[in-house]
């Protein structure tokens, strides 16, 4: 078993930045572009303010097919995409990109439901009163239903951790790469152990922040 030195608390203080600011920045990343989607879709829904078939199911189809496909495997494939981005395709920073495309439809999808969630009868009162289409989703939709976004915020930067430390298998940086090369290549247990403890903590703290944040919003209370 490894002797615990400075060396490896450095390590850990480094993967834990690492890790905060991939899940941070992918979260952020993904909520600016899956957020108008998820708004498309709940809006050219059927049920919608603006049904439009061929919208929602383009979309719709799009969010399937990305998350259909495993992390692991859509992080692979987009290697070459990856590093045409970010001008490599291993550290902390080009793992954000496979992240936010992970993260795009998931995130689109729990906004949908956030939006479909908000009561019918105040989309319909502000629609008498001649509201269109864009106040009524940024001043009715959205404020009705910023509880339910913020608490699937909260699941979503939990979700993109996950991702973010399986993309240590990959050299993606953070806890997760410490623990695939010293707990999985190297069999030193004790290191394994700790980031797993330091994941499942920063999870805690991401989920406390959130679900407080979301109470303090909630109008119901």
């Amino acid at each position: 078993m490894m002797i615990w030195n400075n060396e490896l608390t450095n390590m850990l203080i480094v993967g834990i930045g690492e890790t905060v600011y991939m899940t941070l920045v992918s979260t952020l990343l993904g909520y600016l572009f899956g957020l108008p989607m998820g708004i498309l879709l709940a809006v050219s829904d059927k049920e919608g303010l603006k049904p439009n078939a061929w919208i929602y199911k383009t979309l719709d189809f799009i969010a399937n097919v990305v998350r259909s496909v495993p992390f692991l495997i859509l992080l692979i494939a987009l290697i070459p995409f990856t590093r045409a981005v970010v001008g490599q395709s291993y550290g902390s920073t080009a793992t954000i990109v496979p992240l936010v495309i992970a993260a795009m439809p998931f995130i689109a999808r729990m906004v949908e439901s956030s939006i479909k969630e908000v009561d019918h009868g105040v989309i319909e009162a502000a629609m008498s009163m001649g509201a269109g289409t864009f106040f009524i989703i940024t001043k009715v939709l959205l404020v009705e239903a910023r509880t339910s976004i913020i608490v699937g915020a909260t699941i979503a930067i939990g979700t993109i951790l996950g991702y973010s430390a399986m993309a240590g298998i990959t050299g993606g940086g953070g806890l997760g790469d410490i623990a695939v090369r010293y707990g999985y290549y190297r069999y030193e247990t004790n290191i394994m152990i700790v980031t797993v403890i330091l994941l499942i903590l920063i999870v805690q703290l991401f989920q406390t922040v959130g679900m407080r944040i979301a109470g303090r919003l909630d109008k119901r209370k």
